[in-house]
């Protein structure tokens, strides 16, 4: 559903979004009453003002607290907006159909105002919201209510910043999403791992396997409700799928000797491409999930893995060595002659294409450092966003607008960590988990 937008705060976001991929250096201002103004390819935040949610029920004060807390949050979370403190107010907000004080929240430089109201009866509540461009004196789209559980209300409180984000920015959203990852304990090198799934945020974590074997790689599927991870509770490489709700497996068939990794979901659900290595050779192939049939996609004496489809299905991307080094290469998702794509110095590995399809994030290494990098899906504008001892695996937000990926730390107690960075370089920040966390995985928004 598409709102109307307030012209002067949506041509403000807009512009930010945009400017946010301008060569450093660059400035630009906005004229009218907003203006941004970005110096060395920083952006000043849009400043926003949350009061607190009004409590419409004894005793729900608590809760409204901490979903106002939680959007602001996911707000000022992805480096967009600046939240006004609450002590820079004229006006205060006593009720949620109170008339807006425009020139009071203008005097104090607010170009957005959220509002909203919480309710809660027995295990229920009940989460009103509303959304002003301060400047053209206007609302943005319509009220909205939300209601579920109390046990719930962080989703709820995520929907709700999906929405603000969504109503300003005209992108989808991605705060109502969760995220799989591998949960590692013990040291460097006898590490304990076993699957957790969390919030963006790092809330919330869950674990969906024990640490008795090593998982790696956990992908989500396009609806969230299963991951395929690669096992070693054989003693070689096994791709197993896990139903999410039930903790039920599957496992895929391979031969005696095979080793199948790097899984990767088609964009139905249907089937399954990944790396099989035979003999020496290692390929990437394609397995129905429900007649369990195979179909090898490469056949060259090289290491073909790390595939990923494009958002449409019908190409895949992936590393190859075939060249004689670690490279990035598309092809057709049916098998074909690939073409490469990247030609910069380096080693490029573990692709993953973008859900709006524009652009694919890699893993680089060059000159001792690992960074995590995207290009276009010619190869072309190639843009490194991180650089450190060791960042890999990167996975894409819902709406293609941040990564997440691994950064480890050097030396005997260095340990993996989970970092995200904005599609611009921006906003590098990290994600906070119980303890190391390795190999995310961004799965869809929640339904």
């Amino acid at each position: 559903m598409r709102y109307p937008m307030g012209r002067h705060l949506v041509a403000t976001l807009l512009t930010l979004l945009a400017l946010a991929l301008v060569p450093q250096g660059a400035v630009q201002a906005q004229s009218g009453p907003l203006r941004i103004t970005i110096t060395d390819g920083v952006v000043e935040p849009l400043p926003v003002a949350i009061p607190t949610f009004q409590a419409e029920t004894p005793g729900s004060e608590q809760m409204a607290a901490q979903i106002t807390q939680l959007v602001a949050d996911d707000l000022t979370g992805t480096g967009l907006f600046r939240r006004i403190p609450s002590s820079s107010f004229i006006s205060q907000v006593s009720s949620f159909t109170q008339p807006v004080a425009y020139p009071d929240w203008r005097a104090i430089n607010a170009q957005g105002l959220i509002t909203g109201a919480v309710a809660v009866n027995g295990n229920q509540v009940t989460v009103k919201f509303r959304l002003y461009d301060v400047f053209s004196g206007q609302e943005l789209g319509s009220g909205q209510q939300l209601v579920g559980t109390t046990d719930a209300w962080r989703r709820i409180g995520h929907k709700v910043a999906d929405q603000v984000y969504s109503r300003i920015t005209g992108e989808g959203g991605y705060f109502d999403s969760r995220v799989v990852f591998v949960s590692e304990t013990g040291p460097k090198d006898n590490r304990l791992k076993r699957l957790g799934i969390m919030d963006y945020d790092g809330a919330n974590v869950q674990y969906l396997t024990d640490s008795a074997s090593i998982v790696l790689a956990p992908r989500f599927s396009p609806t969230g409700d299963r991951v395929l991870y690669t096992t070693y509770e054989s003693g070689f490489p096994r791709i197993n799928v896990l139903d999410v709700a039930s903790v039920g497996r599957q496992q895929i068939t391979t031969a005696p000797g095979e080793m199948a990794f790097s899984p990767r979901f088609s964009r139905d659900g249907q089937s399954v491409i990944y790396s099989l290595a035979n003999g020496g050779n290692t390929d990437i192939w394609r397995t129905q999930l429900g007649t369990g049939q195979h179909q090898r996609l490469t056949s060259a004496p090289s290491i073909e893995t790390a595939p990923s489809l494009s958002p449409d299905g019908s190409q895949i991307v992936f590393e190859s060595d075939r060249s004689g080094t670690q490279q990035l290469y598309i092809m057709p998702a049916s098998g074909g002659e690939p073409r490469r794509i990247s030609f910069g110095e380096g080693r490029y590995g573990s692709p993953v294409w973008s859900p709006r399809g524009d652009l694919i994030a890699f893993t680089k290494q060059n000159a001792g450092r690992f960074h995590i990098g995207v290009m276009r899906t010619d190869g072309s504008e190639e843009r490194l966003l991180t650089g450190s001892f060791l960042d890999e695996g990167p996975t894409w937000s819902p709406n293609g607008r941040v990564l997440m990926f691994t950064r480890e730390t050097q030396g005997a107690e260095g340990a993996p960590a989970l970092y995200s960075v904005d599609v611009s370089g921006r906003n590098l920040t990290r994600v906070t988990t119980p303890g190391a966390a390795s190999d995310p995985s961004w799965g869809p928004l929640q339904q």
